[in-house]
């Protein structure tokens, strides 16, 4: 990492934006001294994280380089989150993106701005930056969205292929159920701050419930889904992300669909910013990357951001499993256009590999353990040390596995990879999982990419369809997007399971299904070749090569960032609270041999404990537990756990929350407790609020 000074004197200030219906949002402001006589163009970046504290060192990193660089840029926190007035009532609601228009508004008729604005963020961010810009708002020009995506049913933390998501349906809903019960600051609400904070939480439920009662894909969905509309964008979208985050379909189908004009940024890395030194790496000089597309759309500075490849992909080359990578070997590509034509797919059927089960009659059988997916690694990789899969040999041995013959030269895959199945099921309803494995020949296999389809979704994500029982039927589905080379001599391996869990909630039912393996297919998106090719990979790479990024000068090496944030990280080492809120270890899974219970035991790691530079001590613990029991579905249960302690001069607040999450055969059981206290000078600590509620919500077709 470079740290740099700012070119300019810039101008840091908080405001109170001030909406139509008089709520006021919290605001704070980077900006060019001068910006007052000489306006410059606007930059928001919209969050319910808490810009005072959460996200204050990552803020740091981006906002006072583009002032420094001649923006004015603006962090909000959303309606009812932070020290921001109102009510926060759901993940990107219509509320929200009506509030944002008028940030947006705000923004432009200040004195020190031109009127053009850009919008940029990472996952929540990068969400609303793409629903902002489908509003078409006159002053946004241009929006930055990493991390983030156009299908909020099939592509984010609550439905994969129309099964539910276990891990994040639970765990996200009860991490934002704590992180939306933290008070607003004392410093800049004043002495009322307890009875704002008593109405938030007795106000601001888990969203659990509402992700649970709508498991097609409904209005609900589609309110915020750019997908539903790609004509309505008219600004211009640099779209990024990783091949270690979940929503880096995103990218591909934003270049594949978008009318305006539109670049992607694919790197190796995990669900992060490119320039922020996690995880997997090579890291790329992304602030600059980004200023070069301001200055093109918010400046009309004719830097030729509009010319060039329109997709910037990382092709990795095959790596041994491992849970975490310093960084992944590989080359960049500069691809004009989606789907790229150096990609070419090429078709395999099933029955040309062979099974791991016995085969009758090309028919082969998949009936997976409850606990398959247990080594199936995080849906969020930050790039802690056990974020990604870890060698899939257990898997596979849990799995229906089928391995094509060693291939003959390194064999790239970019894109997506597909999935044709000729199957039959025993019961009405069922999931299926296929995962693509590299398998070297010391036996160790390693996680490519993998897909999911509940088989009540077949005929579409907005209606559920029972399976006809014991008759075969052909099904099509698809991976999710890869970049990968298969290094020469290694195999290519399908491994099909019915259960993932806790990735996917397990049907109602054990499911038994059957494969016929002849009318069965994969399909892969190779580049550069068809897989015999011989050095057509390497040249292809050759060809596509590239050093520079979007615009010709902008490198891809070394990031640079204002200088850190002077945030005081802390060990949690001797402090003393309940251990259902403390991990045993980072990632660690448990198999109680007696009971055949498997426990998945998770430290989520998002920043742990603080002492920020104002003296605000931020004191955090939280604890993710997933449980089932060999043979009976039913017995799962995903449960998240936190305890939140904020203090600085004259109070302090503490929350504990716990969110449960299990079923029965027709229902999903839920459950969410907060219990929250606070201190005022030297008082005594009082209880503000304690809650529970309990739901139990029909399962429809999950």
């Amino acid at each position: 990492m470079k740290y740099v000074d700012s070119p300019q004197e810039i101008l840091t200030e908080d405001a109170w934006i001030e909406l139509s219906d008089g709520t006021k949002l919290h605001a704070r402001i980077w900006r060019p001294r001068d910006s007052g006589d000489t306006p410059v163009p606007g930059l928001l970046e919209y969050l319910p994280y808490r810009l005072d504290d959460w996200t204050a060192p990552r803020d740091n990193e981006r906002h006072p380089y583009y002032a420094g660089h001649g923006y004015a840029s603006v962090r909000v926190d959303i309606r009812g989150t932070g020290s921001s007035e109102g009510l926060f009532v759901d993940e990107y609601s219509e509320q929200e993106q009506a509030d944002g228009l008028e940030v947006i508004a705000w923004i432009a008729a200040q004195r020190w701005c031109t009127g053009n604005l850009g919008m940029f963020g990472i996952s929540w961010g990068g969400f609303n930056s793409l629903q902002l810009a489908g509003h078409a708002p006159e002053a946004l020009k241009a929006i930055v969205t990493v991390c983030s995506t156009d299908d909020r049913y099939d592509n984010d933390v609550h439905y994969m292929g129309g099964a539910m998501l276990g891990i994040d349906m639970a765990s996200w809903g009860g991490t934002m159920f704590a992180f939306n019960a933290r008070p607003p600051r004392p410093e800049l609400v004043g002495e009322d701050w307890v009875t704002q904070w008593r109405e938030r939480l007795e106000n601001t439920g888990a969203m659990t419930g509402q992700w649970l009662r709508h498991q097609e894909r409904d209005d609900y969905w589609r309110q915020g889904s750019v997908c539903e509309d790609y004509s309505s964008i008219k600004a211009a979208v640099l779209a990024v992300g990783g091949w270690h985050d979940p929503y880096r379909d995103t990218v591909l189908r934003l270049l594949q669909n978008l009318d305006a004009p539109v670049r992607g940024i694919i790197g190796p890395w995990s669900h992060q910013y490119p320039d922020r030194g996690y995880a997997p790496g090579p890291g790329i000089n992304f602030l600059a990357q980004t200023l070069a597309w301001w200055d093109k759309w918010l400046k009309g500075v004719d830097n030729g951001a509009e010319q060039g490849p329109t997709l910037l992909a990382y092709l990795p080359e095959g790596d041994a499993p491992a849970t975490y990578y310093e960084e992944r070997r590989g080359a960049w590509l500069g691809l004009d256009g989606w789907p790229a034509k150096q990609v070419n797919g090429q078709r395999h059927a099933l029955s040309q590999g062979s099974c791991s089960t016995p085969v009758a009659g090309a028919v082969a059988t998949v009936r997976s353990p409850q606990q398959t997916g247990a080594d199936a690694g995080r849906f969020f990789p930050f790039g802690n040390a056990t974020d990604l899969p870890p060698d899939q040999r257990s898997e596979d041995g849990r799995s229906t596995c089928i391995d094509f013959p060693p291939v003959a030269h390194d064999t790239g895959i970019l894109g997506k990879v597909g999935v044709r199945l000729a199957l039959s099921c025993d019961t009405p309803q069922a999931n299926i999982i296929a995962r693509l494995c590299d398998v070297a020949p010391d036996g160790s296999s390693t996680l490519v990419t993998r897909g999911v389809l509940n088989l009540n979704k077949r005929e579409g994500m907005d209606k559920s369809v029972p399976l006809p029982v014991d008759e075969f039927i052909d099904i099509d589905f698809q991976m999710v997007a890869v970049g990968y080379i298969v290094p020469a001599g290694h195999t290519v391996r399908v491994a099909l399971s019915s259960n993932y869990w806790p990735w996917i909630w397990p049907s109602a039912v054990e499911p038994t299904l059957s494969i016929d393996l002849a009318r069965s297919f994969l399909e892969l998106p190779l580049f550069g070749g068809d897989g015999d090719a011989g050095e057509g990979l390497r040249e292809a790479i050759e060809g596509a090569r590239t050093t520079t990024g979007l615009l010709d000068g902008v490198g891809l090496g070394e990031p640079e960032q204002p200088p850190a944030l002077p945030v005081h990280y802390l060990s949690n080492e001797g402090v003393q609270v309940d251990p259902k809120y403390v991990a045993i270890s980072q990632r660690s899974v448990h198999n109680d041999v007696e009971t055949g219970t498997w426990t998945l035991d998770v430290d989520p790691g998002y920043g742990g404990s603080r002492r920020y530079p104002d003296g605000m001590l931020f004191t955090e613990f939280s604890r993710e537990t997933y449980t089932i029991r060999e043979g009976d579905p039913l017995s799962a249960q995903a449960r998240s756990a936190w305890f939140i302690e904020l203090s600085n001069t004259g109070w302090s607040a503490r929350l504990e929350t716990e969110s449960v999450l299990g079923s029965t055969a027709t229902d999903y059981v839920l459950s969410n407790t907060i219990s929250a206290w606070a201190t005022v000078g030297d008082g005594d600590e009082e209880l503000v609020s304690r809650q529970q509620w309990e739901e139990e919500i029909p399962r429809t077709s999950t």
